[in-house]
């Protein structure tokens, strides 16, 4: 499949913002099958282009003159015909570093009890794989606005509600807790060629020869539909923008993100 996107996200300010730095994570990685054809980056100040310690093209945007706006687009067309849900590892980071417990996916007993849906690490996962989305899914219904980027996995499996993000960490919290490396993946997903959606959000487990994607909110494997922007231990590493500013006072973001198959 080949896949035309179109991403744009905007940031104003009540106040004049003095300086902003912006860690953007937006071009799509070439991993798990997939090859970008063509993308672009459009935005204003200065930027500095390099490779995080997870392998993802990031982009430093820094503007230290007044502003009251940020508009940020990127655009461009991935071909996914090749992609699995079976990755070979890229061998940034040693496999097990992606253990590693973070303030977002530390797991509690819940969390642990939900890990014992998982084999002892060698014996075949994918079944089980399967069926934790299954069961992270009907415990955290989809709720948009019910959760917010500082909530742990812990936190929204206790509320019941959350948005994919939120299912990523908890799946990855377990994951972790059972002895199976996990990360957390961020990108976008064709659903339709209304190509209206927002950026999505999965993981990858490690099952001892290859990472597994897995797409929590919709209990499936991924497949020629997705496109992989960035991974990390969780929403912090690959979020598509982070940032931080001096100044502005209140601010309000929007994102429109247009995902439409293209012809061959």
């Amino acid at each position: 499949m080949l896949l035309n996107i179109r991403h744009v996200t905007r940031y104003r300010y009540q106040k004049p913002v003095n300086y902003s730095i912006q860690s953007l994570r937006l071009t799509p990685r070439s991993d798990g099958g997939q090859r970008v054809r063509e993308w672009h980056i459009n935005m204003p100040g200065k930027s500095l282009a390099q490779q995080d310690a997870y392998g993802n093209l990031t982009h430093t945007l820094t503007l230290d003159q007044p502003h009251d706006e940020i508009c940020i687009l990127v655009e461009g067309s991935v071909d996914t015909r090749e992609a699995t849900h079976n990755l070979e590892d890229d061998g940034k980071l040693p496999v097990l570093a992606y253990l590693q417990q973070t303030p977002l996916t530390e797991a509690d007993d819940t969390l642990r009890e939900l890990a014992r849906l998982l084999p002892a690490p060698g014996e075949p996962a994918e079944p089980a794989l399967l069926a934790l989305m299954d069961a992270i899914e009907s415990r955290v219904s989809y709720q948009p606005g019910a959760t917010d980027v500082s909530c742990s996995a812990a936190q929204a499996l206790g509320r019941g509600a959350g948005v994919c993000q939120d299912r990523a960490h908890v799946m990855i919290a377990a994951a972790r807790a059972g002895g199976y490396p996990a990360r957390y993946v961020s990108g976008y997903l064709f659903t339709g060629n209304d190509g209206h959606l927002a950026s999505h959000a999965w993981v990858d487990v490690w099952n001892g020869i290859h990472w597994v994607s897995c797409d929590v909110t919709h209990k499936r494997f991924t497949n020629s539909h997705y496109c992989r922007l960035a991974v990390g231990r969780d929403y912090l590493d690959a979020c598509p923008v982070r940032g931080m500013r001096r100044g502005g006072g209140g601010e309000e973001m929007a994102a429109v993100v247009h995902v439409i198959q293209a012809q061959q």
